[in-house]
């Protein structure tokens, strides 16, 4: 069942608009904060339709996330007894949790870590602002963290240029359901943990 090639085409036409670097600005602000969905899978197309111009968006993707950061740390802030019962009932609340023994013992190391890896960095960033994390060491990771992550996407997909997009493309339903399968036994596999 071919669901996830129209997608990717339609993902590769709206990368090629001119409003493109604003959405992917708004959407790396907003997934550092509050959004569930990731830069990365807007970014990705971007670098590939446009690899010439790659650095660029890697680093509009690094500064609006950690302005982004910056906004869920003040959430934290000023904010994390208004949203801790929220946060409690949330599927975030286990990182969350994490999050927050993370701090205990590697603070800076944590925030890098989160920036960098698919851990909900949202949380982490709340999470620091929650327990007044110095700002500092906090941004300095956040950019450390969050730059290599989106320079390393950006420059692999304009590496691979129109070979790797032929190649996603051909392959994109199989990945597609490939990932469906996995979040779906993981899913699972923490239901039932």
């Amino acid at each position: 069942m071919k669901l996830f090639s129209p997608l990717y085409r339609r993902a590769m036409e709206w990368s090629r608009h001119p409003h493109a670097p604003w959405y992917l600005g708004g959407m790396s602000f907003a997934e550092s904060s509050f959004f569930p969905v990731p830069p990365d899978v807007m970014l990705a197309p971007m670098a590939l339709a446009n690899p010439a111009r790659w650095w660029w968006l890697a680093l509009i993707t690094t500064v609006t996330s950690v302005l982004g950061g910056l906004a869920g740390y003040l959430i934290g802030y000023f904010a994390i007894d208004s949203i801790l019962p929220w946060l409690q009932q949330s599927s975030y609340w286990p990182a969350y949790q994490t999050a927050v023994d993370w701090f205990a013992v590697w603070g800076f190391w944590a925030i890098f870590v989160a920036g960098f890896s698919p851990i909900p960095y949202k949380v982490f960033t709340i999470a620091a602002g929650g327990l007044s994390m110095a700002l500092l060491p906090f941004i300095v990771a956040s950019v450390i963290g969050r730059g290599l992550r989106f320079f390393l996407v950006a420059g692999l997909m304009a590496w691979g240029g129109a070979r790797m997009e032929a190649v996603l493309h051909q392959q994109i339903d199989r990945l597609g359901w490939a990932v469906v399968v996995v979040v779906a036994v993981a899913g699972l596999w923490y239901g039932l943990g």
